[in-house]
């Protein structure tokens, strides 16, 4: 009997005092009990151990974690080192860019007004152009109602020209016809041949008035014989047949 079981058999402690093998069964528990201290001393030692080397490892785990980790920082560090050199040089150029535009914006906005001005000339001009092709396109307008005009008064003094014309003419064609009437009568009143030709003077008697007529475009009347009409210098001024 072990001790455990010697223990639980035992009601009552009391009992112990009276069972005769108590301190032999004492004995042998407290034997046993120095054999099981070495046992139990080593597998805490045991386990302390493989707590030791769980820690270790951890730890180990641990610092190859937090190496990785200062990496990490080192290499983000370097990033940001080249990020920030990289923004501030974009920054310089564009602080470089906007300086040099700053610069030319004087010279731009010279040349906006340059331009502007060169505009305004340039309408102002053509203002002008537009006016004087109005006014040219008035002018053509007004020599062409005066060509209008002057050709309508040119018919028309062409017409009264040709009017008269045809007037004069048959006026002077009236006037030869007294005159080759006349000479007619002249001839049998004075019983005269076909060839004699009278003068104006031999003429007046037989004329209307005693007066001899006279061309009214200006032309000189040839009497001629009896047997031919008498004439006109104008052409056109030739009596018909009779």
């Amino acid at each position: 009997m072990d001790a455990i079981h010697f223990i639980t058999a035992i009601k009552n402690p009391d009992d112990l005092c009276l069972t005769p093998g108590w301190k032999s069964a004492r004995n042998e528990a407290a034997v046993k009990s120095k054999n099981l201290f070495p046992g139990i001393c080593l597998l805490l030692l045991i386990i302390s151990e493989f707590f030791l080397i769980s820690i270790n490892a951890q730890k180990s785990a641990a610092l190859a974690h937090l190496k990785a980790a200062r990496q990490q920082i080192a290499d983000l560090q370097s990033q940001l080192d080249n990020a920030t050199n990289s923004a501030t040089s974009a920054v310089g150029m564009e602080l470089a860019r906007l300086r040099a535009d700053n610069q030319d914006l004087p010279r731009l906005r010279q040349q906006i007004q340059d331009l502007q001005g060169e505009n305004n000339k340039l309408s102002q001009e053509l203002g002008k152009t537009q006016d004087s092709a109005r006014q040219q396109q008035e002018q053509l307008a007004e020599v062409e109602a005066a060509n209008e005009q002057a050709a309508a008064d040119q018919q028309a003094q062409a017409q009264a020209i040709e009017q008269e014309a045809a007037r004069e003419r048959t006026t002077c064609i009236a006037n030869l016809r007294l005159i080759y009437l006349a000479k007619q009568a002249w001839a049998l009143d004075k019983n005269k041949t076909d060839t004699d030709t009278p003068t104006e003077q031999d003429l007046l008697p037989y004329l209307k008035g005693g007066v001899f007529p006279v061309c009214p475009a200006g032309g000189t009347y040839t009497i001629g014989p009896v047997s031919q009409l008498p004439a006109c210098s104008i052409p056109g001024h030739v009596l018909p047949p009779q």
